[in-house]
């Protein structure tokens, strides 16, 4: 059952407000990878939604990954592939014989401000090897602007994140947007969501 499986709150709480972005966004089908898919609940939930695309769950770590699996399989969908590890700083994603797979569709939610900065430019790095030619990396989560007022509840979290680990921290997204530029990509969209979270739309430059 659902309620025996780990559960993400804000996952559940924004999955559709996303959706309904991607849904604008997407081409009626293509192949999408997920990465740090962690409870599954986003990939599970768009696949349903979106049946004509086809989705690779990803994680660094296969902890999560019997739930993903039994998230699957409790929906019944056939357009998920087996979770995968990958990690954005290798030089090569999901192994040698990944090399040459291109996705019309890289998705990346809550990642880059529970991981090393140095994280940011390994996404980015690789989501410029591994997209196809039109395709799209979406990164959705809380950024700091420069001509934005933060939120206190934004504050409060960055303040926290750093407390629990100095390499975390809510990203500048001028920051990020530099990094994307230094793998070749380009900030193409950008989308204000509930709770004081961006949802960022970049494309090849």
């Amino acid at each position: 059952m659902d309620s025996e499986l780990a559960f993400s709150a804000p996952a559940e709480r924004n999955r559709q407000p996303i959706l309904t972005v991607l849904r604008t966004l997407l081409p009626a089908q293509g192949q999408a990878l997920e990465i740090a898919s962690g409870t599954g609940q986003h990939v599970t939930w768009f696949a349903a939604h979106l049946p004509q695309w086809t989705w690779q769950p990803s994680d660094v770590s296969a902890e999560l990954f019997p739930t993903i699996v039994a998230r699957i399989a409790q929906a019944g969908l056939g357009n998920v592939q087996p979770p995968r590890l990958l990690d954005v700083m290798q030089a090569h994603w999901l192994g040698d014989a990944g090399a040459a797979l291109r996705f019309e569709l890289i998705y990346c939610a809550n990642m880059l401000h529970i991981a090393p900065w140095a994280c940011c430019a390994g996404l980015m790095h690789g989501a410029a090897r591994h997209l196809a030619p039109d395709g799209r990396l979406v990164t959705y989560g809380p950024y700091l602007e420069d001509d934005v007022a933060t939120s206190e509840g934004n504050k409060k979290f960055d303040a926290s994140l750093r407390a629990a680990n100095p390499a975390w921290g809510i990203r500048r997204r001028e920051a990020v947007q530099e990094q994307a530029q230094g793998a070749g990509l380009r900030l193409a969209a950008r989308y204000a969501m509930p709770a004081n979270n961006l949802l960022l739309v970049w494309s090849r430059a």
